[in-house]
């Protein structure tokens, strides 16, 4: 949310119980806490595969969680009714072979689609249903993908750092609505994520420094801004729209201004690269995840730390519930001579009661 005045700190006196992390931020008509992470603990979620979990993401109203990586399947789960294995919803028969990544759509509760880079494709599907609404083929192998504001269009990055589009619509004499390819030229990205008015398209490449904005649908290059050492792996943009995180190879996060286009803070917690970064429902906190095993919590307006979440293992993603102080993350269990089997793990931490 936007509003006028500068940010600034101010000292509270020490309340009459447990204290919560010591950072308070004002702002010019509400005051911030954070909660008490620290009270927390997190809930790990073990599936016997040898394979590791990749992906996990919250539908938009946050009612489901959705997991994909170690096979052919969509797992869903309704984490207030249990995250056991025998608690998830399975959605399968589209994909030939391992499904790893998956997206919800941003304006319908029970739309999402899931990609595989080994059977390249793209499926959609609607959670009422058990079938799959439509399979689409590509000439690549797809690895992250990201839907418009309005849920009319999908990018995804390839295996080739690459960017393509699909879009909803007609063509010919169909009587309904469906994916198709997008005739655009394929743009050079690693990662891409669309801006919240669904007018403009945030890239990285994990060779390149800098982040990149385009103009959509045009592609034009907007703006181009020096963000990381060794390469820009992931981005996020803040719901209230005043900043956008990077974060790289160099294990640093970036915080941008918005409306100026610089790097206004540096987080320097993490010890390892950055794998994803996600921000809270309101913008105040900022998940990272990172080659190492734990996920660090940060004050998006002051960049300090304020709780390292253990983890089992290290976390390809990480995302922040819509609208609750809650993170999901997922991975699998490291492997170690005479040791147990890995395991793919879902874990999830914070307040979702």
């Amino acid at each position: 949310m936007a509003h006028n005045g500068k940010d600034a700190q101010e000292d509270i006196p020490e309340p009459q119980r447990p204290p919560s992390p010591p950072i308070y931020t004002t702002f010019a008509t509400r005051q911030i806490h954070p909660p008490n992470f620290s009270a927390f603990k997190p809930r790990d979620y073990r599936y016997h595969s040898q394979q590791a979990m990749t992906h996990v993401a919250w539908s938009c109203d946050g009612k489901r969680l959705a997991a994909v990586g170690i096979d052919k399947v969509t797992r869903i789960w309704v984490p207030e009714k249990g995250m056991e294995q025998k608690n998830a919803a399975v959605f399968s028969g589209a994909h030939s072979d391992d499904v790893d990544y998956i997206s919800w759509n941003p304006t319908h509760p029970e739309l999402f689609c899931t990609s595989s880079q080994k059977d390249r494709r793209i499926v959609f599907w609607d959670a009422r249903q058990s079938r799959h609404t439509q399979q689409c083929s590509l000439k690549v192998s797809p690895v992250q993908t990201n839907y418009s504001p309005d849920g009319r269009a999908l990018l995804y990055t390839s295996a080739g750092h690459q960017l393509f589009f699909l879009t909803l619509g007609k063509e010919g004499d169909e009587t309904k609505e469906s994916w198709h390819p997008s005739p655009k030229d394929a743009v050079i990205a690693s990662t891409a994520v669309f801006n919240h008015v669904g007018d403009g398209i945030v890239l990285t490449h994990h060779t390149e420094h800098t982040l990149r904005v385009i103009d959509y649908p045009s592609l034009v290059l907007r703006e181009s801004s020096a963000a990381h050492v060794g390469g820009c792996v992931a981005v996020a943009l803040d719901p209230r729209g005043r900043y956008l995180a990077s974060g790289g190879h160099d294990s640093i996060v970036n915080i941008f201004d918005l409306t100026e286009w610089i790097s206004i803070r540096t987080i320097t917690s993490c010890e390892n690269s950055i794998n994803a970064i996600s921000f809270s429902h309101d913008g105040e906190y900022l998940a990272i995840a990172n080659a190492g095993t734990y996920i660090d919590l940060c004050a998006t307006e002051t960049g300090l730390p304020l709780h390292r979440v253990p983890a089992i293992a290290s976390a390809p993603t990480v995302t922040w519930h819509p609208s609750k102080y809650a993170i999901a993350y997922c991975g699998q269990t490291p492997k170690r001579e005479g040791g147990p089997l890995p395991v793919a793990v879902v874990s999830l931490f914070g307040m979702l009661e």
